[in-house]
C-alpha cells in the first residue's frame, strides 16, 4: 500500500501543486475531482468550511485512491482525528499550531501548516511538518520565499498560497518556492466542472514550462 509519505513524495516530483476546493459540496465532488484529477492534479484538499466537508473528503479519498486527499483550515487536534477518521491523509491549515502538527504527523498523515515567518516556520519543522505553505501569499514576495530557503533546511518544501495564477508562477518558483496552493483561480462554487478541468490545465501546462525551463 503507498503510504501518504509516497504519494506527497511522488505528487512533489511530477505536479507539486495542490488544489483548493474551498465550498466543494459532496454532490459536486465527482464531477469537480474527476476534473483536476484527468489534468495531472494529485493534491486534493477540502476546506473544513466547505459543506459537508468530510463527506467530500471520504468520497474523494475512495474515488481517487492515487491522490492524496485531505482537509484545509484545519484549527485543532480534533478536527485532526475527524479528518483521519474521514480517510484524509492531508492536513493543511492557515496557521502554525504545533498540537496540530504533531497530531497529524502522529496520525500519519500529511502536515502543511501555514507560515509567513522564520519563526513560525521552524516552530512548524521542529513540530514535525512535511512541508511549509507560505501564506497569504500576498503579503510576502518572491524574495521572501528566498530568504526563508536561505535559512530553512535543504529540501524543505515551501509552497506559497494566495493570488497565485498561471501567469505569476515562474517569480515564485525561480526564488525556490517547490510548488503551489491553488484555491479561487481554479475552483469557486458554482464553476463548472469543465471549466474547472480547463483552468486546472492551464496551471499545469504552467507548470511544465517551469520544469522545462
Amino acid at each position: 500500500m503507498t503510504t501518504p509519505q509516497e504519494k506527497f513524495q511522488a505528487a512533489a516530483s511530477a505536479l507539486p501543486l495542490v488544489a483548493i476546493l474551498r465550498g466543494l459540496s459532496p454532490a459536486e465532488a465527482p464531477a469537480v475531482g474527476d476534473a483536476i484529477t484527468s489534468a495531472g492534479f494529485r493534491l486534493l484538499e477540502v476546506p473544513l468550511n466547505s459543506p459537508d466537508p468530510l463527506a467530500s473528503i471520504a468520497l474523494m479519498r475512495q474515488r481517487y485512491p492515487q491522490a492524496l486527499v485531505g482537509a484545509g483550515t484545519v484549527l485543532n487536534v480534533q478536527q485532526v482525528r475527524e479528518v483521519h477518521a474521514a480517510g484524509g491523509q492531508l492536513v493543511v491549515s492557515p496557521d502554525c499550531k504545533p498540537a496540530v502538527i504533531a497530531e497529524t504527523v502522529k496520525l500519519g498523515m500529511i502536515s502543511l501548516p501555514g507560515v509567513m515567518t522564520p519563526t513560525e516556520a521552524f516552530a512548524a519543522l521542529d513540530a514535525g511538518a512535511t512541508g511549509l505553505k507560505l501564506f497569504p501569499a500576498e503579503l510576502a514576495s518572491p524574495a521572501v520565499v528566498k530568504a526563508l530557503l536561505a535559512v530553512l533546511p535543504a529540501g524543505t518544501p515551501l509552497m506559497p498560497v494566495g493570488g497565485i495564477s498561471p501567469d505569476n508562477m515562474d517569480a515564485w518558483r525561480a526564488a525556490g518556492a517547490t510548488g503551489f496552493g491553488i484555491g479561487s483561480a481554479l475552483y469557486k462554487p458554482g464553476k463548472s466542472a469543465a471549466a474547472v478541468g480547463d483552468d486546472a490545465q492551464k496551471f499545469v501546462a504552467a507548470w511544465q514550462r517551469l520544469v522545462r525551463a
